[in-house]
């Protein structure tokens, strides 16, 4: 009984730290950086400001935290996959699944020209690029773990490495044609068509 209780506040907490962050990811697309407090991010979450300091130290920690998360999940997707499976098959399953974990973004957002603006001014955000590098780094870091399990190689050995870092590299590069693209594209087509030309070893274009 009280491995379940445990279990159930591990779930609670995370589904509080995923609110606050899209929280802190929604009002500064809205509103800007500069134009949200911390105050803001809890409200818009439904919790205290006191319990956003139990999670986060900033508004960018919070920002960033969404994606070291969405590694963990493909991290932990990854080492669901069947032993069987194609490194890299495996590896698209498991990006989908930590591109969907927790996300409240619709059809609607990813088509509107608005929150698109305001994504690409979040994300070119200087006082956020601190953050979203330790937030890449570490995430980065986890799935090399998960390759490595996978592969039988060492966490230092440069094969899982590699494999992380093309990852985080291939996500960047769907973002930014989701970003730069008009109108903009789906998401999971760029993301199916990035990590196709992966799975088929990067050929050149004929």
């Amino acid at each position: 009984m009280d491995l379940d209780h445990g279990g159930l506040r591990e779930r609670k907490k995370q589904e509080t730290r995923i609110a606050l962050s899209w929280a802190a990811i929604r009002l500064t697309v809205e509103r800007g950086l500069d134009n949200v407090r911390i105050e803001d991010i809890a409200a818009e979450a439904g919790v205290s400001t006191r319990t956003f300091s139990n999670y986060f130290g900033s508004k960018g920690e919070a920002i960033a935290a969404r994606q070291y998360d969405r590694s963990l999940a493909m991290a932990a997707a990854l080492r669901e996959r069947p032993a069987g499976e194609p490194l890299w098959e495996a590896i698209t399953h498991a990006v989908f699944t930590g591109f969907t974990l927790g996300e409240p973004v619709t059809e609607r957002h990813t088509s509107d020209r608005a929150w698109i603006d305001g994504v690409r001014l979040m994300v070119a955000e200087p006082a956020l690029q601190g953050e979203m590098h330790k937030a890449m780094a570490a995430g980065e870091a986890e799935f090399a773990l998960a390759v490595a399990e996978r592969t039988g190689t060492g966490a230092g050995d440069v094969y899982p490495q590699l494999v992380a870092a093309v990852v985080a590299a291939a996500h960047q590069v769907a973002v930014k044609q989701w970003l730069g693209t008009e109108p903009p594209p789906s998401m999971e087509a760029l993301l199916r068509d990035v990590f196709g030309r992966l799975s088929a070893g990067l050929p050149e274009p004929r």
